[in-house]
């Protein structure tokens, strides 16, 4: 009896020494997920441009635009409609090569960003839409509300407030008629 237990006890000491060893590795590192962000719960596209709606104010700015980027916006809101967005995002950054200082082309092009939850990058076009755009309006109401939503998808609740200030700014109301 003896020796069998000898015998084992080769085996129990292999068995201790790859339990231990199997503690101290690491674990794998987690694989490439998406960078995109989760799906939110609500529609934020159209959030933003409700925005726009309720802000028609006075002052509408609508730039005269070549027949060629006419198309391409037309074509892009085609796509987005049928839930094809990185056809509509192509199509857009097309126009932009076209039209690239057209504030309500890189506005639209933020908003296909924000379909494909790309969020850094529709907020980095919603500002600079606002930048060189009108800065009133319903474009100007666009770029704010994008902003906000954007603040709200990175749990940025100061960011998001100070972009509803702005907001603000972008009505403009009309002279009072007697």
């Amino acid at each position: 009896m003896f020796r069998a237990f000898a015998v084992r006890l080769p085996y129990v000491g292999a068995t201790i020494a790859v339990l231990a060893l199997a503690a101290c590795t690491q674990p794998s590192p987690p694989s490439n997920q998406s960078t995109k962000a989760p799906a939110p719960t609500y529609d934020i596209v159209a959030q933003i441009r409700a925005a726009g709606e309720r802000d028609k104010s006075a002052i509408e700015v609508a730039p005269l635009r070549d027949p060629g980027v006419t198309g391409l916006q037309d074509a892009a809101s085609a796509d987005e409609r049928a839930q094809q967005y990185d056809a509509a995002g192509a199509k857009l950054d097309s126009a932009l090569k076209i039209a690239g200082d057209a504030p309500d082309l890189l506005q639209d092009r933020a908003e296909i960003y924000v379909r494909q939850r790309d969020y850094k990058d529709a907020e980095k076009l919603a500002r600079h839409s606002y930048e060189i755009g009108p800065k009133l309006g319903s474009l100007c109401a666009r770029n704010w509300q994008t902003v906000v939503e954007m603040r709200l998808q990175a749990q940025d609740e100061a960011g998001a407030a100070n972009a509803r200030q702005e907001l603000a700014k972008c009505h403009q109301a009309g002279p009072v008629r007697m």
